[in-house]
């Protein structure tokens, strides 16, 4: 499957392949702004849902590392290095392709962000998927990568988004109510 959609992939115009390499890191952006939207929204909401919307980029962050030390152990090449021609560079021989990373940050962040403000779901997680398919269309991560640092980020980062903010509500609450009188 990965030698066919990368041979699909070669055949496509430059603009798509341009669009597919600076798309995967752009979405990250996407993700952010949405982050802060959401922030704003969630402003003079409950603590709660503030305390969701702060909480998600650890939530993010913390999958991101679940799945740096998962690569450590698989240790799987990339396809890239089969002498495959790909859109993308390949990267060093260090970055292992198990699970992929970028497929692991979009999820998280559309999983958390899911959580933070349901109504975005239909926008989200489309495009983090599109985000982690980008991955195998360049060349530089296996189907199974993928899909696996997908499952992985839209699964731990809304837990550990959830396991955090019970701790960052109550510091919400206490920078709402100002600085303690005296």
């Amino acid at each position: 499957m990965y030698q066919d959609i990368v041979g699909f992939a070669n055949a496509t115009p430059g603009w798509l392949h341009t669009f597919a390499e600076v798309g995967t890191d752009a979405g990250l952006f996407v993700f952010a702004a949405l982050f802060a939207v959401a922030a704003l929204r969630a402003w003079r909401a409950p603590a709660r849902d503030l305390a969701l919307v702060i909480a998600g980029p650890a939530g993010v962050v913390l999958a991101y590392l679940v799945s740096e030390a998962l690569k450590t152990f698989v240790r799987q090449e990339r396809p890239c290095r089969g002498g495959v021609e790909t859109i993308a560079a390949c990267p060093p021989p260090d970055d292992w392709s198990f699970p992929s990373n970028h497929s692991v940050i979009a999820a998280g962040a559309a999983g958390a962000l899911v959580l933070a403000w349901r109504a975005l779901a239909w926008v989200v997680l489309p495009l983090a998927a599109l985000m982690a398919f980008s991955r195998v269309f360049v060349g530089v991560h296996y189907p199974h990568d993928v899909a696996a640092g997908f499952l992985l980020g839209v699964v731990l980062a809304p837990l550990f988004t959830l396991l955090a903010v019970g701790a960052v509500t109550p510091a919400v609450r206490l920078a709402r109510s100002g600085p303690s009188p005296r």
